[in-house]
């Protein structure tokens, strides 16, 4: 019922402005992921990003992301050397997401007026609507993650942002300082990211809405 009016919500989206701070805590929802270093809480923003946020509530309340992992951080010391460095962890179901979900209509930045700021948490993706079970948090900031011309993605469309962390920013930083390396990567995977003990993800619970 949440996700039908979040995402019918979506359909006066386009004909607003982006969000801005007030419209954002209007509309906020609160959720906990509490990992095996500790609990990350968020705010998600359902005004911004209804489409985004719904399927992340429908996920955890379906719990298909409590007992996933953090398993990816992606740090200046093992990014790819050709391109400006970032700061960041992924995580969620599997590196390949949930197998039967299907993706979502993608929410750019350049809609949302969201950003790739420090403590932003976006979602994961392949090819614009192809995002389901997959998202990272941001440990610094990268604005070369939103969409526009000249961006990290060729693409241009960036990655979806919707949420940021309230608090337990350390777990964060905990998480993206764990060994990485190729061991546990996808064979096609080129660079050492891959956390050598993905780090457990307990449970991802909505606490208001």
């Amino acid at each position: 019922m949440i996700r039908t009016a979040i995402v019918l919500a979506s359909c006066l989206l386009a004909a607003c402005s982006p969000a801005d701070d007030e419209s954002r805590a209007s509309g906020t929802v609160t959720a906990e992921i509490t990992t095996s270093l500790g609990v990350i809480a968020l705010e998600l923003y359902p005004d911004a990003a209804p489409v985004t946020v719904a399927n992340f509530i429908e996920h955890a309340r379906a719990g298909h992301l409590d007992g996933g992992s953090f398993y990816r951080a992606v740090r200046p010391d093992n990014d790819r050397p050709e391109v400006e460095p970032m700061h960041l962890i992924q995580g969620g179901y599997g590196f390949d997401g949930l197998p039967e979900a299907e993706g979502i209509a993608h929410e750019p930045t350049g809609e949302t007026g969201l950003s790739h700021v420090r403590g932003a948490i976006s979602m994961a993706r392949n090819e614009p609507g192809t995002a389901t079970t997959e998202f990272f948090i941001m440990v610094d900031d990268y604005p070369g993650l939103d969409s526009g011309p000249g961006r990290r993605n060729p693409d241009e469309a960036g990655y979806a942002v919707f949420g940021q962390v309230t608090s337990g920013m350390e777990v964060v930083e905990a998480i993206a300082a764990q060994p990485t390396g190729l061991e546990a990567a996808p064979a096609d995977f080129q660079y050492p990211q891959f956390i050598v003990d993905p780090v457990r993800i307990e449970s991802v619970r909505i606490t208001s809405d």
